[in-house]
C-alpha cells in the first residue's frame, strides 16, 4: 500500500540510519509483539492479593421512581463484604464531564435502562453476582420519554430532569442547542436566488464504540487515606477531577495509573466503573477489581448520538451553491456527557467542506430515557456528513452533473471562510483529495462467467451464486476539527529526562497520555530521538504524577502531547548545549544533537553527550497550548471556534445483491491530508481503521433501542466488521504542513470515519437506485421491492 505525498513517492529507504526511528520513520510499536502474541497485560488482567470483586445492580427499566431498596438479603450471602447504595457515598452524589448531572448511584429515580443502583463487593465474582440478584428494588415504573416529539413536549410527557434540578442545564428536555447564521441566512429572497433546490430528511442510528476490552480497573486503598486506581481510560486527570468530590478526597489523594487499554474510540471519556471500584475499596479497606461483562459494557458507556436531520440546499443551474439550511436533532439520552460539545461540532461542521454564501443551522441535543450518548470517533461531524453528502449527490443528480465535479466546484480552499466566519488559514486541499480518489484505479469488474463465490455478497453462507448482483461506485468528502474547541484551554504536559545509563545517553518521556491504540507511545519516542539525537528512549507509565495530557480524543494527542514532548525535548537539548558552552566556551550558533554527540555544522562533532552529561541528568517539564479559540455565539454561531481542520475523501465500490439485500464493500479508497506523517505506517493504519469503523455504521452497526430498552447488548446481535467484511483500503496521504502545528502535522484518526460512511451509502444508491436516507442500511432496505427510506 503506497503512501504518496504531494511531492511524489516517499522512499523510506533514503532516510539515514540515525533518523530511521525518528519522525518520518515507521518504527514498530513497543507493545506490538506482546499484543499479537496475547501477552500484553490489559486492565482486566490485573490482580492483587486479598482482592475483592465489585459488581453493580442495574435498572431493568428506562424510567422509574425508586420507592425502596432492600439490601438485607444480599448482605447475608457468605463472602459478601459490602453492599452500597447512594446513602453510602461520602461526598457529592453527582459527576459529569461538562454538566454534573449524573448520580454515581441512582438516588430516587432511574433515567435509563441499565443505570447503576447499588454495588456489591465479594470474594469471588460469582458470589457478587448472586448477591446482586438478592437486592430488592421497589419501582414505580413510568412511561419512558424516548422520541423527539415526546422530548419537545414536556408539558405532556414530563421531564427527564426536572427544570429546577441543575442550574447549568439547558431548558425543558433540551440539553444544549447551537444556532448558526451566515451571509443572509436562509430567507425566501435567498431561496429565490437558487435555480434548483433539494431537501431531505436523514437518520443515523445509535452506534457503539465496540472496543474489545471491556471496562475494568483495580482500586487499591492507600495508607494515607487515599486511593490508587489502575484504570483503562482516555483522560486520567479529568477522571480524577470527577471522582475526588464523590469520594470526598482531595485530588492529590486520588492517584490514577493507566492500565492496558483494549480500545476506546470515545467510549472511555466518561467514567464507568471508576467511582464504583473506589467506593467499594474505601468502604472495605481492600483492593477491589471490577470487570464488566459484554452486555454490561453496552450499558456502562456512552454511544454515538442517533440523529434526525433535515437539510435543504439551493444551487444555480451551473452548480454553484447558493444556500444551505439544516436542522440536526441529536438524542443525548439520560445524561449530558459530551453532548454540548457534540452539538457545537455538528452545528459548526454540519455544512461540510464547501463554500456556501448563505447558511442557516439549528443543532439540538435532547435529554431522553434512552441510553446516554457522548463521545465517539468523529464526534458530531459523522452524523452531519451523512446528511450533507447525501444532499450533494441528490443535487448533482438534479443538475445532471458528475457528483465529484459538483463537490469540486464548491470545495473549500485555503483562505476561504467557514460558516462560523473563521478563515481557513492552512491548506485545505478538498478538490485535490476528491480528484485523487477518483483517479485511483478501480478494482476489476466482477466476472460472473468465472465466479469465485467467496468474492460476492453473502458468499460465506452460500446464499447466492451471482444472481441479482449489481455494482455501484460512490464518492464523499468530509471535514473534522482537531483538538478541543470553543475557548477550552486545551493543553498537554510532558516531562523529558536525559541521562547516561549503561554508557550511553538515554531519554525518558513521561506524560499522562492515554495510549488507547493510536500509537502515541511510538511517536513520543520518535520525537525524543529526533530532537535529542539519541537512540534509546523509554516511555514512563502514564499516571497523574505528571501534569494533564488532556484526553486521547479529538485527534489531538500527536498535536498536543507530541507538541509538549517536542517542547520539553528542545528545552533539554538547549540546556545540554548551554552546559557545553559553559564548560568548553563554544561560540558556534549551529549546534545540534546527532548520534549521541553535540555537533556543529561548521566544526563537526564537538563532544559526546556521555562525556558532557557525566553523572548528571537534565530533567525538564513543559506545557504545550494551542492557539486560543472562542465559544461560538449562541444565536449566530460566529467565532474562531476550532484550532485546526482536517479533510478526507473516499471512493467506495460495492456489490449489492438486490434480491437478498446483501452488500459487499469491494474497495474503499481514501485520500487525506495529514500535514506531516510523523509515522507513515501508523498514519495509514489510522486511516484504514477509521474507514472500517465508518463501514460498520454504513451497513451493520446499530444499538437497537425499543421503548428505551436495549435489545442487542452483545456481539452476537450487535454486528461489527470482521476481517471478512473489510475490503482493501488503498490510502493516498498528502503532506501539506499546517504552519500553526508542531512539525506541520494534522490530526488523523477521525476524518476518515466522518467521510467514508457517505461514500459507501452513495455506492449502494448508485447500484440500486434507492433513496437510502437512513443508516445503517439493512437488507430489508435493499431488495427490489424495498420502499424508499423515510
Amino acid at each position: 500500500m503506497s503512501v504518496r505525498t504531494i511531492q511524489g513517492q516517499k522512499n523510506l529507504q533514503n532516510i539515514n540510519q540515525a533518523s530511521k526511528d525518528g519522525i518520518g520513520g515507521s518504527p514498530l510499536r513497543p507493545d506490538g509483539n506482546l499484543k499479537v502474541k496475547g501477552e500484553f497485560a490489559y486492565s482486566s488482567d490485573m490482580w492483587h492479593e486479598d482482592m475483592l470483586w465489585g459488581m453493580a445492580l442495574r435498572s431493568p427499566h428506562p424510567r422509574a421512581n425508586i420507592l425502596g431498596v432492600d439490601i438485607s438479603e444480599a448482605l447475608k450471602v457468605p463472602g459478601v463484604y459490602a453492599v452500597l447504595t447512594h446513602h453510602d457515598i461520602p461526598g457529592s452524589k453527582y459527576y459529569g464531564l461538562e454538566i454534573q448531572d449524573q448520580p454515581a448511584l441512582a438516588i430516587d429515580k432511574v433515567r435509563y435502562h441499565g443505570e447503576a443502583i447499588a454495588l456489591v463487593a465479594a470474594d469471588h465474582p460469582e458470589t457478587a453476582r448472586r448477591a446482586v440478584k438478592k437486592i430488592k428494588v421497589e419501582y414505580e415504573v413510568l412511561t419512558p420519554i424516548t422520541t423527539e416529539e415526546q422530548c419537545l413536549d414536556p408539558e405532556t410527557h414530563g421531564y427527564v430532569h426536572e427544570p429546577h434540578e441543575y442550574k447549568s442545564h439547558g431548558y425543558g428536555n433540551i440539553c444544549h442547542e447551537q444556532k448558526l447564521v451566515s451571509g443572509l441566512g436562509v430567507t425566501d429572497e435567498v431561496r429565490a436566488m437558487a435555480d434548483v433546490i433539494v431537501k431531505g430528511t436523514y437518520e443515523v442510528g445509535m452506534q457503539d464504540q465496540a472496543f474489545l476490552g471491556p471496562e475494568s480497573g483495580l482500586a487499591v486503598p492507600a495508607e494515607d487515606g487515599g486511593i490508587d486506581l489502575y484504570i483503562a481510560t482516555q483522560w486520567l486527570h479529568v477522571d480524577r477531577q470527577q471522582m475526588a468530590p464523590v469520594l470526598a478526597l482531595p485530588e492529590e489523594k486520588v492517584r490514577l495509573t493507566l492500565a492496558g487499554v483494549g480500545g476506546a474510540f470515545g467510549g472511555r471519556e466518561d467514567l464507568s466503573m471508576q467511582i464504583h471500584a473506589c467506593l467499594l475499596a474505601q468502604h472495605t479497606g481492600k483492593p477491589v477489581k471490577i470487570v464488566y461483562s459484554r452486555d454490561e459494557s453496552f450499558f456502562g458507556h456512552v454511544h454515538r448520538h442517533p440523529a434526525r436531520m433535515t437539510y435543504e440546499h439551493g444551487a444555480t443551474r451551473d452548480g454553484k451553491l447558493v444556500f444551505a439550511d439544516a436542522r440536526i436533532v441529536l438524542d443525548g439520552g439520560a445524561y449530558a456527557s459530551a453532548s454540548p460539545a457534540v452539538v457545537g461540532n455538528a452545528a459548526s461542521l454540519g455544512h461540510g467542506p464547501y463554500v456556501i454564501p448563505n447558511v442557516k443551522m439549528h443543532a439540538i441535543a435532547l435529554y431522553s430515557n434512552n441510553p446516554s450518548c457522548g463521545a465517539m470517533r468523529g464526534f458530531g461531524a459523522v452524523q452531519a456528513a451523512f446528511g450533507y453528502e447525501t444532499q450533494m449527490d441528490r443535487l448533482a443528480a438534479e443538475l445532471g452533473m458528475d457528483p465529484v465535479e459538483l463537490r469540486q466546484l464548491n470545495a473549500m480552499a485555503e483562505g476561504d471562510h467557514m460558516p462560523t466566519g473563521q478563515q481557513i488559514d492552512s491548506p485545505a486541499p478538498v478538490a485535490e483529495l476528491l480528484q485523487r480518489v477518483k483517479d485511483m484505479p478501480l478494482p476489476p469488474p466482477l466476472d460472473l462467467d468465472h465466479l469465485d463465490v467467496r468474492q460476492i455478497p453473502g458468499a460465506l453462507s452460500n446464499t447466492s451464486h451471482g444472481e441479482g448482483i449489481v455494482r455501484g461506485v460512490g464518492y464523499s468528502v468530509g471535514i473534522k476539527n482537531v483538538g478541543f474547541s470553543e475557548g477550552f484551554d486545551d493543553y498537554s504536559t510532558a516531562r523529558v529526562r536525559l541521562e547516561v545509563i549503561g554508557g550511553e545517553p538515554v531519554a525518558m518521556v513521561h506524560t499522562a497520555m492515554a495510549e488507547v491504540g493510536q500509537g502515541g507511545v511510538t511517536v513520543h519516542a520518535q520525537i525524543a530521538r529526533t530532537e535529542l539525537g539519541v537512540e534509546q528512549v523509554t516511555i514512563h507509565p502514564a499516571n497523574t504524577e505528571v501534569g494533564s495530557a488532556g484526553s486521547t480524543s479529538a485527534s489531538r494527542q500527536t498535536y498536543m502531547t507530541g507538541g509538549a514532548v517536542k517542547l520539553a525535548a528542545e528545552a533539554v537539548k538547549q540546556a545540554l548545549i548551554e552546559k557545553g558552552r559553559r564548560r568548553y566556551g563554544w561560540i558556534q550558533n549551529d549546534l545540534s544533537l546527532v548520534g549521541g554527540k553535540v555537533v556543529s555544522d561548521s566544526a563537526g562533532a564537538l563532544v559526546s553527550m556521555v562525556d558532557l552529561l557525566g553523572d548528571e541528568a537534565i530533567d525538564l517539564t513543559r506545557e504545550h497550548h494551542h492557539r486560543p479559540t472562542v465559544p461560538f455565539d449562541k444565536e449566530t454561531g460566529q467565532g474562531f471556534g476550532h484550532v485546526q481542520y482536517t479533510f478526507c475523501a473516499n471512493r467506495a465500490v460495492v456489490d449489492v445483491d438486490v434480491e437478498l439485500g446483501l452488500v459487499k464493500v469491494v474497495e474503499l479508497t481514501a485520500a487525506q491530508d495529514v500535514g506531516k506523517a510523523l509515522n507513515p505506517l501508523s498514519v495509514v493504519g489510522q486511516i484504514q481503521g477509521g474507514c472500517t469503523q465508518a463501514l460498520g455504521l454504513a451497513v451493520m452497526e446499530e444499538i437497537i433501542v425499543k421503548d428505551g430498552k436495549v435489545r442487542n447488548a452483545s456481539f452476537t446481535d450487535y454486528l461489527i466488521p470482521t476481517i471478512l467484511d473489510t475490503p482493501p483500503i488503498p490510502v493516498d496521504v498528502l503532506e501539506l504542513p499546517d504552519p500553526n502545528a508542531p512539525y506541520g502535522l494534522r490530526g488523523v484518526g477521525e476524518a476518515p470515519t466522518v467521510s467514508a460512511t457517505p461514500s459507501i451509502v452513495a455506492a449502494i444508491r448508485n447500484a440500486t437506485g434507492l433513496a437510502l436516507n437512513r443508516i445503517p442500511v439493512r437488507p430489508e432496505h435493499l431488495t427490489t421491492e424495498a420502499p424508499e427510506a423515510l
